[in-house]
């Protein structure tokens, strides 16, 4: 059984490969080389999609390199498509890794036709009804109350979904969080809130926003377990995870899962060169050598099925490949016509938006119908 409130985070592999505990026996060497498959993807699309913003052909993204086992094991941990996930900013990863397509999150990116919210909504805030993933918000910690009112009609329904919130460190210094947490502990509801901890609120370490020693142990507070796991192993991540989601779905009410891990780009590319504003270059480098890919590639290796370095730039390759094909196929559907602002609000559109729209089409065309 997994323990809530434990001193140190949960593990199951150890920094070198090696397990500190026994493995369940559903780790085999396919289903750990998947994991690595899909933890590999999520890191080289990061980094081509850095190349799109650098060139211009995007204006907002927040990279989860180094956050990949919390994500990739959170995803495989619930059941997609039935489960409601409610996201933060910094969640592609988990998107991507609950099966949303790479095709959809590229057009979003880029705003273009083929983007479901055909460029109404910020770069990176992409939402996929398919997997009953919600709309991201920029907010800090404006999902948390909502969600906590989607596991409240869950419970009303009789429904066995459950509600899964993510969040950063950074959102548990806001008061929507205090109060979605207390709303969900008072009614008993079935969520499942996860902390992402990355250490860095922006440019406010964990350190100086608060004076709790942990994130999980707040759980308390609300009537609920706090679990507490090593978040850059993956195996630790799905273990408690996987047990915290199906206690909430037995009617236990909610949990709290702090996800120990790091985030080593910026916040986002409005927070460039980090180690020269806010940390240091040795924290980076401490955290790199704590690496989820690396552990796991090391875990596989030490199980007697490495993976070579030619099928990890086989992988990387094919990544690459995916995410161009993806990003012209996105820019060929060209970029989305004026007209759309006044679609898909109203039924019927108000008198004083039918006045702004024929002003519009006036400009647009020189009077022309």
């Amino acid at each position: 059984m997994i323990q809530p409130f434990t001193p140190e985070p949960i593990r199951f592999v150890a920094e070198d490969g090696t397990p500190v505990q026994p493995l369940p026996e559903r780790y085999t060497p396919e289903v750990l080389r998947d994991l690595h498959r899909l933890m590999l993807q999520a890191r080289e699309f990061d980094r081509k999609l850095i190349t799109l913003l650098r060139q211009g052909r995007t204006t907002f993204y927040a990279q989860s390199s180094g956050m990949e086992a919390t994500q990739v094991g959170l995803a495989r941990s619930i059941r997609v498509g039935h489960d409601w996930v409610w996201p933060y900013y910094r969640d592609h990863t988990l998107g991507l890794a609950m099966g949303v397509p790479m095709a959809e999150l590229i057009s979003q990116c880029l705003g273009t036709n083929s983007d479901s919210c055909r460029g109404r909504q910020m770069p990176h805030h992409f939402a996929a009804q398919r997997q009953n993933f919600v709309s991201i918000s920029s907010s800090i910690a404006s999902q948390v109350p909502p969600a906590a009112g989607n596991a409240m009609a869950q419970k009303y329904l009789g429904v066995d979904e459950i509600t899964v919130c993510t969040f950063g460190d950074g959102a548990t210094s806001e008061g929507d969080w205090h109060a979605g947490m207390n709303m969900a502990g008072a009614a008993q509801a079935p969520a499942l809130f996860v902390c992402e901890n990355n250490q860095w609120a922006i440019s406010t370490s964990i350190r100086e926003q608060t004076a709790s020693e942990t994130i999980h142990i707040k759980a308390k507070a609300y009537g609920m377990p706090g679990y507490y796991v090593d978040g850059n192993d993956i195996i630790a991540v799905m273990e408690v995870c996987g047990y915290a989601a199906e206690q909430v779905r037995s009617g236990h009410g909610p949990a709290l899962v702090e996800c120990l891990t790091y985030r080593v780009g910026s916040h986002s590319n409005a927070d460039a060169d980090a180690e020269k504003h806010y940390r240091t270059r040795e924290e980076v480098d401490a955290w790199l050598a704590r690496d989820p890919i690396t552990r796991l590639e090391r875990l596989l290796a030490h199980l007697g099925h490495p993976v070579t370095a030619e099928e990890r730039a086989a992988m990387i390759a094919q990544t690459h490949r995916e995410v161009d094909e993806q990003v012209l196929a996105a820019e060929v559907t060209g970029q989305p016509d004026w007209r759309i602002m006044f679609e898909d609000v109203y039924a019927d559109l108000p008198d004083h938006l039918r006045q702004q729209e024929a002003f519009l089409r006036a400009e647009q065309t020189g009077g022309r119908a």
